[in-house]
């Protein structure tokens, strides 16, 4: 599989991505954004970073980019696409994933390991794992608190659709671990078919066994 990982002025966490994939044994590249997407791509990661800095909104702008068109083009076309940080600002700006992440309930840049729980185990994303596993996965981010409204919600829930929760090390969900204010603690989504998939934490970050955490290798290995 060639994934190539989208490149935005202000990214930070691409070549991470790279090498986490290459240790996993996939052939990964950086796709600066203005250039496109490579013919041959069948997997895209959209990494973490401060793409325009952040203005407007994070992910707002790299959301309008003409390569997010091509990678909700292949995306319709099945190819699996994760975003991670500002990756998943971008997604859910750009229609890929429901709702929308703001500024931490701290207010506050936070960066730090934090536990989640896998809360379905049905997708290429997890399939790795087992419902009710839990994993610790660093996040770095200042607006990483997951939205949505009530309905939509109650929608996400139903269908299946919440990939990861925050939870403390038993895998309980409370107040407490969750970092940042999010609703339901969520952590993670998918789109409207599961190979679509945005979340806040690292993988890459918890991919290298030089790093001393690999929990993130699952994730990352839907690409492989």
């Amino acid at each position: 599989m060639t994934v190539a990982v989208v490149r935005f002025g202000g990214s930070n966490c691409d070549r991470d991505a790279v090498r986490a994939l290459a240790h996993l044994g996939v052939d990964a590249a950086v796709a600066w954004h203005d250039d496109g997407l490579p013919a041959d791509t069948d997997g895209v990661v959209v990494p973490g970073g401060f793409s325009y800095g952040d203005y407007l909104r994070a992910g707002a702008m790299a959301a309008q980019s003409p390569v997010v068109a091509e990678v909700r083009a292949l995306a319709a076309d099945g190819v699996p696409v994760l975003g991670v940080c500002n990756g998943a600002q971008i997604g859910c700006e750009a229609g890929l994933t429901p709702g929308a992440f703001t500024t931490n309930a701290s207010a506050r840049f936070q960066c730090e390991r934090v536990h989640l729980r896998v809360e379905n185990a049905t997708t290429p994303w997890t399939a790795a794992y087992s419902e009710g596993d839990v994993l610790e996965i660093p996040i770095a981010h200042g607006e990483g608190r997951f939205e949505i409204d009530d309905d939509a919600y109650a929608d996400l829930v139903a269908d299946d659709r919440v990939l990861f929760r925050y939870c403390n090390a038993d895998g309980e969900v409370t107040e407490a671990a969750n970092p940042n204010g999010s609703t339901g603690a969520v952590a993670g989504v998918t789109g409207d078919r599961d190979h679509v998939a945005v979340m806040m934490p690292h993988p890459e970050r918890a991919t290298l066994p030089a790093l001393g955490a690999t929990d993130g290798q699952g994730i990352l290995g839907a690409f492989a």
